[in-house]
């Protein structure tokens, strides 16, 4: 991680246009931006939110490509939606949750001021998050889809099982049975990937995970390999309306043959953390992990009774 630069100027505002409580919150920004003495940019949804009357950019890439920071206000979802659509623009991004989890973002919106006091007085670190991609053997000319937390491969409305055929850099991994596939990047090891039975994955740990969805052999079981490697699953299945879904938020369909290719993008999102903000702190909290059961187990292993 590497220290944010605290005498960023322009700082961008982005808001979910579907969550109503962002209105207030992005005024109160606006004004605080204001009396730090920075500029404020937005994009035209949020100005209409909020009724801003500050400059606007035509996209979230182009308000990022004009920002030092760009303040983002949801939930996950949003952050999700915002790192796939700047995927090529540096600039770091600082999530307010205004949603149930979190995971993403950096503060609340009850605690913004203090945040940016945290961002002006340079306190703040940057943590840069790989994204990965997909490409399909039946689209070789299309673009790139891109994800940050990860993609899901699996049947449609009417639950049947589909066969997928994994490689790895070349070699056959396996076949999996089931109602499909997640192909999940370190951030989105606490996302689908865990509800599936996949493993808690470290933010530094440069890996994929391959975390079948109910599987129909109790012997499959999620799999972890480098995010240097190419992996190439294949729809054996006919006849079963399957789908690749990035980041749950788009979809396209594939077909029976079709190989997708899953890598590491060479782009990567760029988060702040706030002082004392670890992946690990932010784990316990969000999943309930600092009950009483975790105090004994630290007092035990440091010798207290």
């Amino acid at each position: 991680m590497k220290k944010l630069n605290e005498r960023l100027q322009r700082v961008g505002l982005l808001a979910n246009p579907e969550k109503t409580a962002c209105r207030l919150v992005v005024r109160r920004a606006a004004r605080l931006l204001a009396a730090a003495g920075r500029k404020v940019l937005t994009d035209s949804a949020t100005a209409s939110l909020a009724g801003l009357k500050e400059p606007v950019a035509s996209s979230a890439a182009a308000l990022a490509a004009e920002c030092d920071l760009l303040m983002v206000f949801g939930g996950d979802g949003t952050m999700l939606s915002v790192a796939r659509e700047i995927a090529g623009v540096d600039t770091p991004i600082l999530g307010i949750n205004l949603g149930s989890l979190g995971f993403l973002t950096a503060s609340s919106a009850r605690r913004m001021a203090a945040t940016l006091d945290l961002v002006w007085s340079g306190r703040c670190e940057v943590e840069s998050r790989p994204l990965i991609n997909a490409r399909s053997s039946a689209r070789p000319s299309a673009a790139d889809e891109v994800a940050l937390n990860d993609f899901v491969i699996r049947c449609g409305n009417v639950p049947r099982l589909i066969e997928l055929e994994v490689k790895v850099d070349g070699e056959i991994l396996t076949s999996y049975r089931g109602d499909g596939l997640i192909v999940s990047s370190p951030t989105g090891s606490t996302a689908y990937s865990l509800a599936a039975g996949g493993a808690v994955i470290s933010p530094q740990a440069d890996v994929f995970a391959l975390t079948p969805i109910c599987a129909h052999t109790l012997s499959s079981r999620s799999v972890i390999v480098s995010l240097n490697s190419m992996v190439e699953v294949t729809l054996l299945s006919d006849r079963v309306e399957t789908f690749l879904a990035a980041d749950g938020q788009t979809r396209v369909r594939i077909e029976r043959g079709e190989t997708l290719s899953f890598a590491r993008d060479p782009h990567q999102t760029h988060l702040v953390r706030l002082p004392g903000r670890s992946f690990f702190r932010t784990l316990r909290e969000k999943l309930n992990w600092s009950g009483s059961s975790v105090t004994a187990g630290v007092r035990k292993w440091n010798g207290a009774a």
